[in-house]
């Protein structure tokens, strides 16, 4: 009867070692997907890579592109967060993420025979909100168009985000209204744009007239004039 209790506890020892074995697997197996969603302190590859391009071409990182997220690339990271009015941990998750254009995830691939990501036009909807929330949506859209067009154009960076973050680009990054979340309208505009409608007939630059402080930009001849916006090449 001893013998019998034994082997039953032992078989019952094994099994619970098995199972708990397989649920710390199962922890850990989450955990890895869950810092796959991130870029931080000890990451590295190709994402670190873009990550570092996009912060040292807007002046956040000053060290080499190595693909290696050490504390320089952090203190870079920090330095954009608090620009940008968000969370300064050091960490690139899905706002961070967002905000510089980059997707950190599989799931977020293409949305549009484009060939952007859902981030880019989620960096895109937010920069039409800040922009242009007040007008009507065909200069929305224009708004969102000028942004592809400069990304099309040799004058500029060659990316959604390195067009919205290069530096005096569009007031809304400097006074942090590119934080805002943009709404259904923002977004449906990105992605028409993205689309192919083109309202601004091919303008790299916009302005509102009763507002516009540069004088360089209103010497340049005006294409058209959608609501508040005069668009110009």
């Amino acid at each position: 009867m001893k013998k019998k209790i034994v082997a039953i506890f032992f078989v019952f020892l094994t099994l619970f070692t098995v199972t708990t074995a397989t649920f710390i697997f199962a922890n850990n197996g989450t955990e890895i997907v869950a810092e796959a969603a991130v870029l931080k302190t000890g990451s590295s590859g190709t994402q670190v890579k873009t990550l570092q391009t996009k912060l040292k071409s807007w002046g956040y990182y000053f060290s080499s592109v190595d693909g290696i997220f050490g504390s320089k690339t952090k203190t870079a990271v920090i330095y954009f967060q608090r620009v940008n009015g968000l969370t300064q941990d050091g960490i690139v998750g899905a706002k961070t993420a967002a905000s510089l254009g980059m997707s950190l995830s599989s799931t977020s691939t293409s949305s549009s025979s484009s060939g952007y990501s859902s981030a880019d036009v989620y960096l895109l909807a937010k920069l039409v909100y800040a922009e242009a929330r007040g007008e009507p949506y065909t200069g929305q859209v224009a708004v969102a168009a000028v942004v592809l067009n400069r990304v099309k154009s040799s004058l500029f960076p060659n990316t959604i985000s390195g067009v919205i973050y290069e530096p005096y680009a569009f007031t809304c990054v400097s006074d942090g209204q590119i934080n805002y979340a943009p709404n259904d309208t923002a977004k449906k505009a990105a992605q028409d744009a993205m689309n192919g409608w083109d309202p601004s007939n091919g303008c790299i630059y916009y302005y509102n007239p009763a507002t516009a402080t540069s004088t360089w930009m209103k010497k340049r001849p005006v294409l058209l004039v959608i609501g508040n916006h005069a668009f110009t090449l």
